[in-house]
């Protein structure tokens, strides 16, 4: 469904009185097979949205090549356009038009009649949870309401590719969770592939078949996020020794299992690769030596704490620059895709 191979993208920008050129996108290559759910992770700046971009046809490939939907995002850019649904970060509908107008007026740029566009718009609306809010406009709507609109509006000409763009940033809790649903229904249900970039962890872990990070403009890891999790970080298994003069054989227990040790007062830590199969035998050792354990705890390692291995940095501080305000150094602010355009 999407297969790059080589994509580079270069911006001039200046450095104090030179223009020097950077490497927003360094050779990205990569391949999302139908169906698949694929949650894009990279910190600001790492080349996630002009990598996104590109594969829209928003931006021209500096070097490389890409297909999407089965066509060149170069020579064939118009098929590209009519064959993926795309929802931006800033969303497409305008504040002051009522909502059902916007959706048929985009499903008619698609090419879609009047009443197709009413029929399946009606119909969207049902689907996602917007009943009774054709003639409301989105200045009216909540934040939850507004980005079901903005997927509807990506959803009227049939896709079958969605590129979904930080679907739910800005979102309270429950309205993220409900907007969860709706895109795991978008493969579940519609068969639909869905790339989507996000820097929230949880909703990349909860909704991604395959996760794929990207960083200084490469793609540095893909696989799922279980494979992620287990290959790179481990469990962290946390024993509280009961008798402090028994730390130290508990710590060399731990350490036959463990990839790496922290002793702590009465605490031992280790992370160890699949703790599920390697802590009963671990117990049976403690037991048959005689070691007692006020506690033992397994932490299940997070996609951030992969972030922090792959990188050296944690995704959510490398986020918090861009939620802040601070603006990118090499990316560009997205733009609508139309059909025709």
């Amino acid at each position: 469904m999407i297969h790059a191979r080589g994509l580079v993208q270069t911006f001039k920008t200046r450095q104090g009185r030179e223009k020097v050129e950077v490497r927003a996108v360094d050779g990205v290559d990569l391949d999302v097979e139908e169906g698949e759910v694929v949650g894009f992770l990279g910190p600001n700046g790492a080349g996630k949205t002009t990598t996104l971009r590109m594969l829209t046809t928003l931006l021209r490939p500096t070097e490389g090549t890409a297909t999407v939907a089965g066509y060149d995002v170069v020579k064939q850019s118009q098929d590209v356009r009519r064959s993926i649904g795309y929802v931006s970060q800033a969303g497409g509908a305008y504040s002051y038009a009522r909502a059902g107008d916007e959706v048929v007026d985009h499903g008619m740029l698609y090419g879609i009649s009047k009443k197709q566009a009413t029929e399946r718009g009606h119909q969207l609306f049902e689907q996602l949870d917007l009943p009774g809010l054709w003639k409301r406009t989105p200045k009216q709507m909540s934040g939850g309401q507004k980005r079901r609109l903005d997927i509807v509006m990506g959803l009227i000409h049939d896709p079958t590719l969605v590129f979904l763009d930080e679907p739910t940033t800005g979102l309270d809790p429950q309205a993220r969770a409900n907007l969860w649903e709706h895109i795991a229904d978008l493969r579940r249900e519609r068969g639909a592939t869905v790339f989507l970039t996000t820097h929230y962890l949880d909703e990349a872990d909860v909704l991604s078949d395959r996760i794929m990070i990207i960083d200084q403009g490469r793609i540095i890891a893909s696989d799922t996020s279980e494979n992620l999790k287990a290959a790179i970080s481990g469990d962290q298994v946390d024993l509280e020794v009961a008798d402090y003069s028994r730390v130290t054989d508990a710590a060399a227990a731990l350490n036959s299992i463990a990839d790496s040790l922290e002793v702590e007062g009465h605490h031992v830590r280790g992370r160890v690769p699949r703790a599920g199969r390697a802590v009963p035998g671990l117990l049976r050792e403690l037991d048959r030596t005689g070691i007692t354990l006020e506690s033992i705890e397994v932490h299940r390692p997070t996609l951030d704490d992969v972030f922090l291995t792959l990188t050296g940095r944690s995704l959510r501080d490398a986020e918090a620059g861009a939620e802040s305000g601070q603006p990118e150094s090499t990316e560009q602010q997205p733009e609508t895709v139309g059909a025709d355009q």
